[in-house]
């Protein structure tokens, strides 16, 4: 296993930051490079909400289904999803910070479910640090336009 954290102190009330992590919507406008969120269950936010989610990476369109296995407004939401041979398991934690501002964690865990993988995920390492922190500090953007990340 493979455990990658990402920390950010974004200037938005908890909830604000909370909202765009936890709602696949918001998420989705606030990462540029996600194209296409298509809804799998009838849930649209919370727990069991699953969702395949297109996003260019590294020039190329990659499609991942994703499901919230865990849901605790305004604190802490989980995501998992299986790609590539390895599960990928990302908590956002979401803490007030002081005034008007909040602490975001990100740790994402991969654990390899092939051999290939088991070769892969720890050439990969520096290549995921730098993808999710490109994604936290897109959320921080998002969150700190004045519209309040709306």
């Amino acid at each position: 296993m493979s455990r990658t954290e990402v920390r950010r102190t974004i200037a938005a009330a908890p909830d604000v930051v909370f909202a765009a992590v936890a709602d696949v919507q918001h998420f989705s406008r606030a990462v540029d490079d996600i194209q296409r969120v298509e809804f799998v269950s009838e849930i649209r936010a919370g727990l069991g909400t699953r969702f395949r989610e297109t996003r260019v990476m590294r020039g190329r369109e990659a499609t991942v289904e994703l499901e919230i296995t865990e849901f605790a407004p305004p604190e802490r939401v989980r995501f998992l999803s299986e790609a590539g041979g390895v599960r990928w398991d990302s908590v956002f934690g979401v803490e007030a910070a002081g005034e008007g501002s909040t602490r975001l964690l990100l740790v994402m865990e991969a654990t390899p479910l092939t051999f290939a993988a088991r070769l892969m995920v720890p050439l990969m390492k520096g290549m995921v640090r730098k993808a999710i922190a490109a994604d936290m500090d897109a959320v921080k953007a998002y969150c700190e336009k004045p519209s309040g990340g709306s």
